[in-house]
């Protein structure tokens, strides 16, 4: 196989980078284009494979230690010219005397770290396209420099003395033409630039033939014969008198649309070439009334535990699997609907890909192909030994809707994704219209929610926590409130959630803590040991991932002066699910802080007896969904279970969610030791929660409508237990 051959098929290219996570990375890059790479991470050894293997390029950084990238450069040029073996400097400086140096010494190119991967793929594809050109041009010494200084693939070369300009073959058949459909005039050239591009292109070619020094390179868009739009790279070069004037501009384009169109960690198509597919389909869909097209979203699901589990490398090998995948199933159902309609698969970013399926005959279609690309994904992926499952979530919108922008196409297949992967117990959505009055609805809940943190509006209620034996109050836990400016109270249901999905539930629950904290030293200064004992504040899920959880907890206990003692966090088993390990040091350092901590809701989730002995639980809380149920079969025995798991075990039982008063004499009857519901109070603000302090013993009525005080009445002394007024 000769060099031209090699180069277009499979061109052997040689990485120098003594940082291996660029090095692999640049590699995995140029092996997934069909390049063959070998890599070396030093000087000596680059040298020593150099002088052993015939290759095509080398990608060479100039700062190593040892032999530098430059020193290597001085061997190689010794042996092979700029033509023979082109060399692509790595540098993080995008000027400076290393970059000057390179470029005496016989440097082709350079790229800067950190690296643009389609720039980068163009670079070299250039380069190598320029070693075949030259190869074949040697009989004209002209052509060969020119094709040396810009860099080429459809070479040209602008007199500007007689504003005539020599297109090479190539160049014309890069827009669609044959050899006798372009002129000789510049504006060949400059009149097909795309609107957006023709002032920038214009103006940056006159100054640089006015007063540019070294190359020019310009990305732009030209209009192919068939009316689409190429992207290409230009680089070129003046060529000037001896009085500095220029007297021909000359230098190539690179066709760079697959590069810039195509995703650079799967080479699927990207956004910026799906929005254009999308943009036609809604073109036909306008011009024919029976032509119908439908987008699909498959966005997988908890990949964010993937990245935390595997690392972003191994997470990014994962995607691309998961393409391949896709493709193939692609590939072998080009033909799924009635009528052989086919469908293109991108990836916009992220771990979402797109299918747009054309000219379907309603949303069935669309349904049937999200539900078997989301089966594609079943089986396990093996990546580097380690086997993962993945699973997918599926938003499909359809063109009936009468779209006119295809972000807006994008934007509501998103909502349904979105919907699906929140609550749809198929994992597949279909977008209607009230789905984006919802979206629209939560994001303003969502910016209003933003703007109350930062104004440090969110209240903190307090629910009393109360003894079975005895009926003092020992504790409270702090719930958060929000009264929006024009909403009123916002349910705790409809905000928790969002602040949860959007990860501003750990700022929340920042100021709750430190909120509760202090309120609970004031208490204590103010009735002394007649105060609660315990603040019990709940910790969420996102909350307890946080890796500066602790450290938050100290600095609020510190700014506060509250006793870890006198502290206790509720945290649900869910919190554990993702790294058992890292949930044990967390807790440890908590607990070496002194601060208390709770098993909450317990029953709901896994239930695991492991959990309860190998986190050395404290206190579990029952949930109230088996409180409420105490009387009836299973209800009683449920509680009746945990409670004597958790006193076996040493630990002492919250019930939550009492609300009558056989609920409390059954719970107090099986050793419960705490209770707290609606029996007793709703969760009170702190003027109404001070009053239950200061009134022991006591027995509250029940909650008085919104703003009202909270009545209490004296027990007799012989009463031994609490019990609501009726």
């Amino acid at each position: 196989m000769d060099l031209t051959t090699r180069a277009a098929t499979g061109a052997s290219i040689l990485v120098v980078d003594d940082n291996e996570l660029n090095r692999d990375a640049l590699a995995c890059l140029l092996r997934l284009q069909q390049y063959e790479v070998e890599s070396a991470g030093d000087g000596q050894e680059a040298l020593s494979l150099i002088h052993t293997r015939g290759f095509d390029l080398i990608v060479l950084d100039i700062e190593m230690p040892g032999m530098t990238g430059l020193e290597v450069l001085t061997h190689i040029r010794t042996h092979r010219t700029q033509t023979d073996l082109p060399v692509i400097m790595l540098t993080a400086r995008t000027h400076g005397p290393d970059l000057v140096e390179a470029f005496r010494l016989g440097a082709n190119d350079y790229l800067t770290k950190p690296i643009d991967c389609p720039v980068a793929l163009a670079r070299i594809g250039t380069h190598l396209s320029h070693k075949r050109v030259i190869e074949s041009l040697r009989e004209s010494q002209e052509r060969y420099t020119l094709a040396v200084n810009g860099a080429n693939d459809g070479l040209w070369d602008w007199n500007l003395t007689t504003n005539e300009v020599y297109w090479s073959p190539r160049w014309k058949s890069m827009l669609g033409y044959d050899a006798s459909d372009i002129g000789v005039t510049p504006d060949e050239w400059l009149d097909r630039l795309h609107q957006d591009d023709w002032t920038r292109v214009r103006q940056t070619v006159a100054e640089h033939i006015a007063r540019g020094t070294g190359h020019y390179e310009s990305e732009h868009r030209l209009r192919h014969r068939d009316g689409t739009y190429r992207w290409v790279l230009c680089r070129a070069a003046a060529i000037r008198n001896e009085a500095g004037v220029a007297t021909r501009f000359a230098g190539s384009l690179t066709d760079i649309t697959e590069a810039k169109l195509a995703d650079g960690l799967t080479g699927l198509p990207n956004r910026v070439l799906f929005l254009d597919l999308l943009d036609r389909a809604m073109r036909r869909s306008s011009r024919k009334r029976d032509y119908q097209f439908a987008l699909v979203i498959l966005g997988l699901n908890r990949f964010k535990t993937v990245n935390h589990s595997l690392g972003l490398a191994l997470a990014d090998r994962l995607l691309v699997e998961v393409a391949h995948r896709l493709q193939a199933w692609v590939r072998a159902n080009d033909a799924i609907t009635q009528g052989g309609h086919g469908f293109t698969l991108a990836r916009l970013g992220g771990d979402e890909f797109t299918v747009l399926l054309d000219d379907i005959h309603d949303a069935s279609d669309a349904i049937r192909v999200a539900e078997r690309l989301r089966e594609a994904l079943h089986k396990p992926f093996v990546v580097e030994g380690h086997d993962v499952f993945v699973s997918a979530s599926a938003g499909i919108t359809m063109s009936r809707t009468g779209y006119q922008d295809p972000e807006d196409v994008l934007r509501d297949a998103a909502i349904a994704l979105h919907r699906a992967k929140e609550d749809s117990a198929t994992g597949c959505e279909l977008f209607d219209t009230g789905m984006r009055d919802r979206a629209v609805s939560r994001l303003r809940v969502e910016t209003d929610m933003r703007q109350a943190i930062e104004r440090g509006a969110f209240e903190v209620y307090y629910q009393p926590i109360v003894a079975t034996r005895g009926g003092m109050l020992t504790g409270f836990e702090a719930l958060v409130r929000w009264r929006h400016p024009t909403h009123g109270f916002i349910d705790p249901a409809d905000f928790i959630p969002i602040a949860e999905d959007t990860e501003m539930i750990v700022l929340i629950g920042r100021q709750v803590l430190a909120q509760s904290c202090r309120q609970m030293v004031a208490w204590q200064k103010r009735f002394g040991s007649a105060a609660p004992r315990i603040m019990c504040v709940n910790v969420s899920s996102k909350q307890f991932a946080d890796d500066d959880l602790v450290g938050v907890v100290q600095a609020v206990l510190e700014e506060s002066g509250l006793q870890p003692s006198h502290l206790k966090l509720e945290i649900t088993e869910s919190a554990f699910l993702g790294d058992f390990g890292r949930a044990q040091r967390t807790l440890r350092r908590l607990q070496a802080l002194g601060v208390a901590w709770s098993l909450d809701d317990f029953g709901t989730g896994y239930s695991s007896l492991s959990y309860l002995h190998r986190l050395q639980v404290e206190t579990v809380k029952v949930d109230r969904s088996f409180v409420s149920r105490i009387g009836l079969d299973d209800g009683s025995e449920m509680v009746r279970v945990i409670a004597g798991i958790a006193h076996n075990m040493g630990m002492d039982v919250v019930a939550e969610g009492v609300e009558t008063l056989d609920q409390l004499e059954w719970l107090r009857a099986i050793g419960c030791e705490y209770v707290q519901g609606f029996y007793f109070s709703k969760p009170v603000d702190v003027t109404a929660a001070t009053v239950l302090i200061a009134s022991p013993p006591w027995r509250a009525t029940p909650p008085p409508p919104t703003g009202t005080a909270v009545q209490l009445q004296m027990w007799p002394p012989e009463t031994p237990v609490i019990r609501r007024v009726s």
